[in-house]
């Protein structure tokens, strides 16, 4: 067996045990290790088990993820977050699925605070569906809207998938952050577009409210956005203008709302043990799976089939176009079964060095393909915001009619998608002119 065979031999085995529901981080360690073995002997893979995880894992960057992390596990135990979806409550109340679009503010503005699109639907769903539900909203419309808005807490920074994807492929990540507000803008106007033409012609599906929210609650309900505002102000001013690195500003990120949850009593001593309990889980994850990730590069490179594959694929689509349309249904259906990050690494090794010699840029691609991965994170038959939801609303709803509900911002999201291939500048203007 020739070493691209080998290569070939451990993908298939690699797909295999991720298709059998084997962790990936530990598919992707497991197999590299054995395939570095094979190729090379059991001392390359005993050193690259000792010195792969430890390169990866003391990247100065990568330290920023557990700090935004905390930061958004903070500000969710705290409820800091909460004061968006009143003050868009009573703003767009009058409006057509008032309460829909106001879910859809609030998970854009919940965006701004933690990078997990999980954590912006499991935030949202607490907040936003009991109140829909209360109103009368059509169960499906209600639970579909917070499973897809909460995909635009992975495209509005600070995001953690495109903290890693800048890591991996040596991207500044200040301007994928930059550029995925663009990106982050036209999901949430696309997804209000669809919930405005489906409340409009069939009202039954979102009953308006008929009582005049005065304009002192509106007022009051605006003073209790300060929290939010006063986060961004603090780690995103500092992040563009140029005082932090992403490291610093998630560490001031995380201690900015943890002062601010004191100053409003709301961190009591279990929120704060629940939230640094999580981020360090939700980091030991993504880091081992960011591990294993790297390992699958070493191997491939040793086989030789990373090239290989790389050659096929522009052989195949020598035409950039051609070429896009073939990464991105690789994304959409690997986004079926794959977690994000899972996807995301598991085909940077074989795909970035073809990104890298065609005409088209590093964070373009990197905003494109966050917005892809998100999508799979509402396409059957896994959709892990689905299940979140259903987490959250329990009995109230069943999987095949939050399923139902996100079928109809699938369609806005391809929209968005094709605007932003057609259209780079979308998310090229804000890095070319504050990055």
């Amino acid at each position: 067996m020739t070493d691209i065979q080998i290569g070939f031999a451990g993908i298939a085995i690699l797909l295999t045990l991720i298709a059998l529901r084997v962790p990936i981080g530990v598919s992707l360690i497991g197999v590299s290790f054995a395939g570095i073995w094979v190729l090379v002997g059991e001392r390359a893979a005993f050193g690259s088990l000792g010195i792969i995880p430890y390169n990866m894992a003391a990247t100065w960057q990568l330290s920023s993820v557990p700090m935004f992390l905390l930061m958004g596990f903070f500000s969710f135990h705290a409820g800091l977050t909460k004061g968006l979806f009143d003050a868009a409550r009573v703003w767009l109340s009058g409006l057509p699925g008032g309460l829909a679009i106001a879910s859809v503010f609030g998970a854009a503005g919940f965006a701004a605070v933690t990078g997990s699109s999980v954590a912006c639907a499991a935030a949202m769903g607490r907040i936003a569906v009991p109140e829909m539900m209360r109103r009368e909203y059509d169960t499906s419309l209600a639970t579909g809207t917070v499973a897809a808005a909460g995909t635009i807490g992975a495209l509005i920074p600070p995001s953690i998938l495109m903290i890693m994807y800048g890591i991996i492929a040596e991207v500044p990540i200040n301007q994928l952050f930059l550029g995925g507000v663009g990106a982050g803008i036209m999901t949430a106007v696309g997804y209000v577009a669809v919930i405005m033409t489906r409340a409009t012609l069939k009202p039954e599906l979102a009953p308006r409210m008929t009582e005049v929210v005065p304009l002192s609650e509106r007022i009051a309900a605006l003073k209790e956005i300060w929290p939010v505002l006063l986060l961004v102000v603090c780690v995103f001013g500092g992040l563009f203008g140029g005082v932090f690195t992403p490291t610093e500003a998630g560490a001031v990120g995380a201690f900015v709302s943890v002062v601010i949850a004191g100053v409003k009593g709301l961190l009591t001593l279990k929120k704060f043990r629940d939230a640094l309990l999580e981020t360090l889980l939700t980091s030991g994850a993504l880091f081992i799976i960011a591990i294993g990730a790297s390992m699958l590069t070493r191997f491939l490179a040793f086989s030789g089939a990373g090239d290989y594959l790389s050659e096929m694929i522009v052989g195949i689509g020598a035409n950039e176009i051609l070429l896009l349309i073939a990464i991105s249904l690789i994304y959409l259906v690997l986004g079926m079964f794959l977690e994000p990050l899972g996807a995301m690494l598991l085909t940077l090794p074989i795909l970035l060095p073809i990104i890298e010699s065609t005409n088209f840029s590093l964070v373009w691609f990197g905003i494109v393909l966050t917005k892809f991965l998100e999508i799979g994170m509402i396409t059957p038959p896994i959709g892990l915001n689905v299940f979140v939801i259903k987490g959250v609303v329990g009995n109230l709803a069943s999987t095949s009619t939050i399923f139902r509900g996100v079928l109809w911002f699938l369609f806005a999201d391809l929209i968005v998608v094709v605007l932003l291939i057609m259209f780079p500048e979308i998310t090229l203007y804000l890095p070319r002119v504050l990055g």
